[in-house]
């Protein structure tokens, strides 16, 4: 759904699930986006529990089900974390779970949560819950699913233009540990949609657009089992396969192994001139002939005179040495040449 960023959604996420559920009555668990019920900012950071999970619980209440309804700002003295509430149909909630990776350097303000969530929905199977950046990190999926979890819930919001790399991600999810993946991305304020449902065999249930959209959808826990019993699609087992490795991951308790993740510096936004994979010679915005900062190529030409030598593109600071034969650029002109260069 559309979400606000200066005003509470709770109403409408209400009215919404209202709607939900006059439409598909036997629906029995619905999941809400990162962020959705007070938007993306900071500032509406509040004590759990408190007037909005309030207002979910009795609405999971009215109409029996599991309510997820995605996540808000909790505020814990002076730390401020991402927290998804888990309903029950008696409007208990019965876990919260506290992004573990946000979205930083942009996640600014935000502690990172410490614990794996999972919860059991009593006659139908175990579900893991993760939000949004959690996954880039395939440790929490993995880890969840060791525990036992059947289906991953994740809300998300994503607005940025990684998106299709995140629909990669939790396809791929899904198939590695042979489980469901939800992951619902909010609009407006909360996203840009592109919701998807994935199925233990990596099989894409439903994928939505960039519009409002409710997503009606039935899962049976038992291809989760068949699948994890004989493999994907009847091949690879990798649950069984990780189980019964014989290697340590090493990198995961020993620091000593962290050399190379040390020398990548601080995690921060990058700014303006920033050098970032090239050439640390290169000047900075110092004005000069427009060429590509940072970037090194030449094409060879001829002397004036007819000799042999060299002669730079402009904007790029490396020559190919004297003696190599000059294209001919022809009526193509400059453009031309960098085509037969490789340069477009």
């Amino acid at each position: 759904m559309n979400v606000s960023a200066t005003e509470s959604n709770v109403e409408r996420m209400c009215a919404k699930l209202d709607l939900v559920m006059y439409l598909y009555p036997w629906v029995q668990m619905v999941l809400f986006s990162e962020l959705a019920p007070l938007g993306p900012l900071v500032g509406t950071a509040q004590a759990l529990p408190g007037p909005v999970e309030d207002a979910f619980r009795a609405a999971a209440v009215r109409h029996g089900i599991w309510l997820l309804p995605g996540s808000l700002f909790e505020r814990q003295g002076d730390r401020v974390f991402n927290t998804a509430p888990v309903i029950a149909p008696d409007g208990t909630v019965v876990a919260r779970h506290r992004k573990m990776f946000p979205f930083l350097p942009y996640e600014e303000g935000v502690t990172a949560g410490e614990e794996f969530t999972l919860f059991d929905v009593p006659d139908v199977g175990r579900f893991g819950l993760s939000i949004c950046y959690d996954m880039w990190f395939p440790e929490t999926t993995r880890t969840l699913v060791a525990r036992g979890a059947e289906v991953i819930l994740h809300p998300s919001l994503t607005s940025t233009i990684d998106r299709e790399v995140e629909l990669s991600i939790a396809v791929a999810s899904a198939a590695v540990n042979q489980c469901f993946f939800f992951d619902i991305n909010g609009l407006s304020a909360g996203g840009t949609g592109r919701s998807i449902i994935v199925g233990p065999a990596g099989d894409v249930l439903h994928q939505a657009g960039g519009a409002p959209e409710i997503i009606p959808i039935e899962i049976d826990l038992a291809r989760v089992r068949r699948s994890r019993e004989v493999g994907l699609r009847g091949l690879g087992q990798p649950l069984k396969s990780f189980r019964d490795h014989r290697a340590e991951f090493t990198v995961y308790r020993d620091r000593s192994e962290s050399a190379y993740l040390d020398s990548l510096g601080p995690l921060v936004k990058p700014h303006r001139g920033s050098r970032a994979g090239l050439s640390p010679g290169a000047s900075d915005g110092d004005g000069g002939d427009g060429g590509l900062r940072g970037f090194s190529a030449a094409r060879p030409d001829l002397a004036a005179d007819g000799t042999e030598g060299t002669q730079a593109l402009p904007g790029m600071g490396a020559e190919i040495p004297a003696g190599t034969p000059a294209p001919d650029v022809g009526s193509e002109g400059k453009g031309g040449l960098l085509h037969k260069l490789g340069l477009r």
